[in-house]
């Protein structure tokens, strides 16, 4: 049996128009807009549209969306981005949550076809079960950013204070304006340490995705390290690296390193206008009240993405959120070991080696099959972990104790 993957389609699912058909993931970027191509970044390749007999792709569309991972349901015979996400995600959960013995790597070979036609009849998978009845996890994290809403709205904070103030369009709303619905996605960012003087800073902040109803979490880093702020070999880039300030930003579906036509990847960038910085403005290495009393940046920033950090051994943050693909916990709580095929740099994302982003994948599949229909964006709370002492059912070492969990599997 032939491999699927993505850029097949039906041989009656013809695309006369590809830049259009590509149009609403290739949003950002020369590279991309003009691109009649996939963009394949686990095995750093372009893909182009390619028929294939019969109709094996809206076969397994159909498979994905009536077993719920797929549910915005494009059976349209295209192996597009959507399909390769809800592929590998079927994947992963075969792998952990069914106990068999398979990568999530997007390719629909005899191994996947065979778990599919095994896959019960009329069985809905755990992820798409808690749409409708979200987990008591989901529901605290949701009414712990409520009450985060309504406590700093009330005291004089003086990050919130300068949002307030700021007289421009921004993605960092202003905390009267921070949304929690729950037909939105949510991400939510733990910042430790912020204020440590650090040149190469480690991956050592969480994230808790709220999407579908469930609960998955990651770690990375929220904060920039300088040493990939500036090169001190070729004295490009700036000593006072940007700090994303705390507060709620809107994000959407897009790219990372989109100037580069051989290292693109899926990522989060701001919505619209870009979103707000602070800035180390005396150089030392962190983030303290001294250089937050000297202002926002006066410009917004439309390149705070949120990106890969490799396996997780170093930070390669200039100013970004990035996520570690080593390991992640997923809605059952359990921590979750891709470090078998999770690649360390780009140089492992070839046909060779076989490598994927591990968990990062997961983080990014998951916002692109799960997204409500219509819905290219989510909402980014960043906080402190002694913020989480506002829940009154967790304390701030609950951020320390789940980044252990997951760092040292």
């Amino acid at each position: 049996m032939s491999i699927l993957y993505i850029g097949h389609h039906d041989q009656d699912s013809n695309v006369r128009d590809k830049k259009a058909y590509l149009k609403p993931f290739h949003n950002v970027g020369d590279i991309l807009r003009t691109a009649i191509s996939f963009r394949d970044d686990d095995r750093s390749k372009w893909r182009k549209f390619k028929r294939i007999k019969g109709s094996k792709v809206r076969e397994l569309q159909t498979f994905l969306f009536d077993a719920g991972f797929m549910p915005r349901s494009a059976k349209d015979g295209i192996f597009g981005y959507v399909t390769q996400a809800s592929v590998r995600l079927f994947q992963e959960y075969m792998r952990t949550v069914e106990g068999q013995n398979m990568k999530p790597d997007g390719f629909v070979g005899s191994g996947t076809w065979g778990a599919i036609n095994s896959w019960p009849k009329g069985k809905k998978c755990e992820w798409a079960l808690a749409r409708e009845k979200p987990t008591e996890e989901y529901n605290m994290w949701l009414n712990l950013l409520g009450n985060a809403k309504k406590h700093y709205s009330g005291i004089d904070d003086p990050t919130l204070k300068q949002i307030k103030a700021f007289d421009g369009n921004t993605d960092t709303l202003k905390p009267t304006d921070w949304k929690f619905n729950k037909s939105d996605i949510h991400l939510i960012g733990i910042r430790i340490g912020e204020s440590d003087k650090v040149n190469r800073r480690k991956n050592d902040d969480i994230f808790i995705l709220l999407i579908n109803g469930l609960v998955f979490k990651f770690w990375g880093s929220t904060d920039p390290s300088q040493s990939m702020a500036f090169n001190a070999k070729t004295k490009k880039g700036r000593f006072d690296e940007a700090f994303l300030v705390e507060g709620q930003h809107k994000y959407r579906f897009a790219w990372h390193k989109i100037s580069s036509d051989k290292k693109i990847y899926r990522a989060l960038r701001p919505y619209k206008y870009g979103v707000l910085v602070f800035r180390d403005r005396d150089n030392d290495d962190a983030l303290t009240l001294k250089d937050i009393k000297k202002g926002l940046d006066k410009n917004t920033n439309q390149t705070i993405n949120i990106h890969w950090s490799g396996i997780g051994k170093a930070n390669f943050s200039a100013g970004c959120q990035v996520i570690a693909g080593k390991s992640y916990i997923n809605h059952s709580g359990k921590v979750v070991d891709c470090s078998g095929f999770a690649a360390k740099s780009y140089g492992d994302l070839t046909d060779s080696r076989k490598k994927t982003k591990g968990a990062y994948n997961m983080f990014t599949d998951l916002i692109l099959a799960y997204a409500p229909q219509g819905v290219e964006y989510l909402y980014y709370t960043l906080g402190r972990d002694e913020s989480l002492n506002i829940s009154g059912s967790l304390s701030e070492s609950y951020a320390s104790n789940t980044l252990a969990s997951m760092k040292n599997i």
